[in-house]
C-alpha cells in the first residue's frame, strides 16, 4: 500500500468541534467563539468550564449552582486517598496523578453508564477532584497530614490552599494561577486532547478517557515542557550565561524548550499574556533575572530561527514566581486541561465514529520461514 502519510499527522484534520480554534497563522485562540484576549482576565476558570460544556457564558445563578456542584464533588473516596497514601513518595506526580484518575473510575458506580446526563456529571466530578489527587499526593510526599478543601475557595485559590498545607494564599497569586487555568483550558486538537477522543472513541469509559490524556500530556513535547523550560533557566543561571548557551545549544542541534510550535507561526496568544504575568510577579519578589533570561532567548531564537515563545515559556516562569514545586507544573497544565478534555470527551460521544486511521506499510515482503535450526 503506498499512500501520502503525514509524519505526526501534521495538517491532518481529526474532527469538526465547537469548542476551541487555533489560528496558527494570526496568533489567535478561540473558546466558543471568543477570543482568548477577551476571556482571560474578564472571566474566571469556573466561567470557562461553563462556557466550554455548556456553549455559553454563564448568569450569576447558574455559575453559583456550578460553583457549588463543583465543590461537592471535591472529597475523594477513602479507597483512593489510601491509594495515594500507599504510593513510593519518589514517584513522578504526573504518574500518581494518572494513577489516582484512573483509581477514580473504580470507585465510581456509574462509570460505565455513558448516557448524556451521567458524563457530564462524572465530567464534572473529574474536574473538581483532579486538583485533589495532585495536591493530596503532593502533601504525602512531604510527610504532611492531608488538609480538607474549604468550600469558600474557588478552584483555584483551594489548590493553593491545600499545596500549602492549610495557608491561604494571597490574592494576586490566586488570580495568577486562575488566569492560568483559563489559557490553559482548551486548545485545539493537541495531542492529549486527541488522546481522549481517540480512547472515548471505542466507547471506553470518561476515566479511561482523561487517564489516556494525563499519560499523553506528561512528554517533554507536550506538557512537560513547562518543566524543562525552568530547569533550562536555572541551569543558564544568569542573563550573562544566555549568548554562550544559547550559541551551544544551535551549535550542536539541542532544542531550546518552550520555543517554536506545531501550529503557531507567530507569538503564542497566551505567551504574551503570561510575559506580563512574569514581568508582575518578577516586580513584586524584586526578581527580574527570569523575565530577562526569557526575554534574551526569545529574542534570540526569534533572530536566528525565526521561532517564537510558545506558552510553555513563560508559565513556567509565572508557577516559580508562586513558588510552586517544579514537578508539579505540568500537574497543573493537567488540572486546568481537564475542562478541556472533557468537554471534547463529550462532544465525541454526541456523534461518535471510532477512530481509526490507516498506516502506510513500508517493510519487506514475500519472505519465506527458514526453520529454526538453519537461522
Amino acid at each position: 500500500m503506498s499512500s501520502d502519510a503525514t509524519k505526526g499527522l501534521e495538517g491532518i484534520v481529526a474532527a469538526k468541534t465547537y469548542l476551541s480554534d487555533v489560528r496558527g497563522d494570526v496568533g489567535e485562540l478561540i473558546y466558543r467563539g471568543y477570543d482568548i484576549n477577551e476571556l482571560a482576565g474578564n472571566i474566571g476558570y469556573e466561567e470557562t468550564v461553563y462556557l466550554l460544556h455548556y456553549g455559553k457564558l454563564p448568569s450569576q445563578s447558574e455559575l453559583s449552582a456550578l460553583k457549588t456542584k463543583l465543590i461537592s464533588y471535591r472529597q475523594l473516596p477513602q479507597g483512593v486517598i489510601d491509594l495515594i497514601q500507599s504510593l513510593p513518595k519518589d514517584t513522578v506526580p504526573m504518574n500518581a496523578l494518572r494513577t489516582g484518575i484512573s483509581a477514580l473510575g473504580c470507585f465510581d458506580s456509574s462509570s460505565e453508564d455513558k448516557s448524556p446526563e451521567s458524563l457530564q456529571e462524572k465530567a464534572l466530578k473529574i474536574i473538581a477532584q483532579i486538583p485533589i489527587v495532585t495536591a493530596y499526593f503532593h502533601l504525602h510526599r512531604q510527610g504532611k497530614p492531608l488538609v480538607q478543601s474549604r468550600p469558600d475557595l474557588n478552584e483555584a485559590a483551594n489548590f493553593l490552599y491545600l499545596i500549602n498545607g492549610g495557608t491561604e494564599a494571597e490574592k494576586d497569586s490566586v488570580d495568577t494561577l486562575d488566569m492560568c487555568y483559563v489559557l490553559h483550558a482548551d486548545h485545539g486538537m493537541n495531542a492529549s486532547t486527541f488522546a481522549s477522543r481517540v480512547t472515548v472513541a471505542t466507547l471506553s469509559d470518561i476515566y479511561s478517557a482523561v487517564t489516556s490524556a494525563i499519560g499523553t500530556l506528561k512528554g517533554p513535547l507536550h506538557g512537560g515542557a513547562n518543566e524543562a523550560v525552568i530547569r533550562m533557566l536555572q541551569e543558564i543561571g544568569s542573563l550573562e550565561n544566555v549568548d554562550a548557551f544559547i550559541a551551544d545549544c544551535l551549535e550542536n542541534k539541542k532544542k531550546v524548550m518552550g520555543i517554536g510550535h506545531r501550529v503557531y507561526k507567530v507569538l503564542d496568544p497566551r505567551a504574551v499574556k503570561l510575559r506580563k504575568m512574569v514581568l508582575k510577579m518578577g516586580e513584586k519578589i524584586s526578581d527580574p533575572k527570569w523575565i530577562q533570561m526569557s526575554d534574551k532567548i526569545a529574542e534570540i531564537m526569534l533572530h536566528e530561527k525565526g521561532l517564537h515563545a510558545n506558552v510553555d515559556f513563560y508559565s513556567a516562569s509565572v508557577y516559580y514566581s508562586l513558588d510552586i514545586p517544579i514537578d508539579l507544573f505540568t500537574p497543573i497544565f493537567a488540572i486546568a486541561r481537564t475542562s478541556g478534555w472533557t468537554a471534547h470527551v463529550l462532544e465525541q460521544m454526541a456523534d461518535n465514529r471510532l477512530i481509526r486511521p490507516q498506516s502506510d506499510y513500508i517493510g519487506p515482503e514475500g519472505l519465506t520461514v527458514t526453520p529454526i535450526d538453519q537461522r
